[in-house]
C-alpha cells in the first residue's frame, strides 16, 4: 500500500534485550517509544519539534493513537521506523511503520493524532496555527 504522506522521516535501531518481554519479543508498549523517535525525526525535519512548538505558543498533545501489531520484532533485529505526515491543516496526523531493515517486512504500524493547544489559554485550536502551516508550506 502506497503512503499518502506529505513528508517522511526514518530512524533505525537494533532491538535491545531490555526492550523484550518474557516471550522474547519486543514488549508491545515499546512501539510507542519507537513511534516517538521517528516522530521527533520528522518534526526536526520540519523545524518544529517540541521546543519550537512551546516557543511558538502552542502545545501539541497526542489526542489519539492506534497501533496494529503485525509481526514480532526480536532481539538484535535491525528495524527501521518510518513516520509520515498525512494531515496538517486541522491537526497533525502521522502514520508509522516499523519494518525489518533487511527484508522490509512490516512488523508494526499505526498512527498518532496531535491537536494544537494555545499555551496561554489552554484552549484546543480547531485549525493548525499559522506558524505550523508556514513550516509545512515549504514541502507542498
Amino acid at each position: 500500500m502506497k503512503s499518502k504522506a506529505i513528508l517522511t522521516a526514518q530512524v533505525s535501531k537494533q532491538i535491545e534485550f531490555y526492550d523484550l518481554d518474557p516471550m522474547q519479543i519486543v514488549w508491545h508498549g515499546n512501539y510507542v517509544k519507537y513511534f516517538e523517535d521517528a516522530r521527533c525525526a520528522l518534526l526536526d525535519l520540519i523545524g518544529y519539534n517540541y521546543d519550537q512548538m512551546d516557543l511558538s505558543g502552542y502545545l501539541w498533545p497526542i489526542v489519539d493513537m492506534r497501533i496494529k501489531y503485525v509481526n514480532s520484532a526480536k532481539f538484535k533485529q535491525k528495524v527501521s521506523i518510518i513516520a509520515g505526515l498525512v494531515e496538517y491543516e486541522n491537526r497533525i496526523k502521522i502514520e508509522y511503520r516499523v519494518v525489518d531493515s533487511d527484508t522490509e517486512q512490516v512488523l508494526t504500524k499505526g498512527y498518532t493524532v496531535q491537536a494544537a493547544v494555545n499555551r496561554k489559554t489552554g484552549e484546543m485550536e480547531f485549525v493548525s496555527p499559522p506558524v505550523f502551516l508556514n513550516k509545512i508550506a515549504q514541502y507542498l
